[in-house]
């Protein structure tokens, strides 16, 4: 079996050495194939990488002209895999490949994706309160129940790495976009450990773009087929909040002769119509436009397998 490893790479110099070692010692016996990608580094990281390419010939090297994101790195790393099953781990040594073996034993289960469980990370307190959040939310929002989305250590089977589109930064709900696929996630628990060169690439700036993908994702996980169960159940919300507020309005006026017309609940009913006639009227367009692109491309299918029948048998069947 040919195990792909994919592994995006931004100033880490250091740690590049020691990671393929611990990689190929842990392959054992399989064939494999380490995927570097270079995301625009600054230092000797693509220096060092192309002399682990000469010394082994099983190491692939993609270098981009900047730095375009995590997201992006795995993306094209994937669409380059040739492997039955892929890898993804941080280039910085916190993902111990030692884990490797437990992740095959796991897909051997009959699960397609498992994802890393970091249960005692060796992080500072900062980057630690948010991310529990994260996974909190995240898990909540798309009811898919794991402790740690956002660990980068992950095993896939070969097929699922091929229905990812990721950008910006949707790496973060992997398990998310594969779970709406039909695929079969799960976790395990995965050593942790510190960092020994370089720093964190990431601030808390992460954050918001990751809020906007997340509801980038649950946006086309659940309502690409139909925009106007979203927008339609807000417009009808709004529209019907709106219609009682100006009922009551109109009793208040006809019935007890009150004045309305400089009464804040007024124009609150005005703004709740008009705003959910807006919201029906963004999901039919959205819906118009879905359909006239495609009425069946482009949506989340999964297919396990395909199986020939004859007419005869069909028949047969009944």
């Amino acid at each position: 079996m040919l195990l792909s490893f994919v592994i995006p790479v931004l100033n880490e110099e250091e740690s590049l050495r020691r990671l393929s070692l611990e990689i190929t010692s842990n392959c054992h016996p399989h064939a494999y194939e380490i995927i570097f990608i270079d995301d625009g580094s600054r230092d000797a990281s693509f220096a060092a990488m192309l002399e682990l390419a000469k010394a082994d010939s099983n190491i692939r090297i993609v270098k981009f002209r900047r730095n375009f994101g995590k997201a992006a790195a795995l993306d094209h790393g994937f669409r380059l895999a040739k492997g039955e099953v892929v890898f993804t781990l941080d280039a910085d040594l916190q993902d111990n490949p030692v884990e490797i073996p437990k992740f095959l034993a796991k897909l051997e289960e009959g699960w397609d994706l498992v994802s890393g469980w970091k249960q005692k990370r060796h992080d500072p307190l900062h980057k630690v309160v948010p991310s529990r959040f994260f996974n909190f939310v995240t898990a909540r929002t798309f009811g898919l129940k794991l402790k740690d989305y956002n660990c980068g250590f992950k095993a896939y089977r070969g097929e699922v790495v091929k229905e990812l589109n990721l950008y910006g930064e949707m790496h973060r709900y992997i398990p998310a976009l594969a779970n709406s696929l039909g695929y079969r996630i799960t976790e395990i628990p995965v050593e942790h450990r510190k960092r020994e060169f370089g720093r964190s690439k990431y601030g808390l700036e992460r954050y918001l773009r990751g809020f906007f993908d997340l509801l980038t994702v649950k946006m086309v996980t659940q309502y690409v087929k139909s925009p106007l169960y979203l927008f339609g159940r807000a417009g009808l919300i709004s529209t019907l909040l709106g219609t009682a507020i100006m009922i009551w309005m109109a009793v208040l006026k006809i019935f007890y002769g009150l004045p309305i017309s400089n009464r804040l609940p007024l124009f609150l009913g005005i703004t709740l119509i008009l705003g959910g006639l807006q919201f029906l009227s963004l999901g039919l367009i959205s819906e118009l436009i879905i359909n006239r692109i495609s009425p069946l491309r482009g949506l989340p299918v999964s297919v396990e397998k395909t199986v020939n029948v004859s007419p005869e048998e069909l028949r047969e069947s009944g």
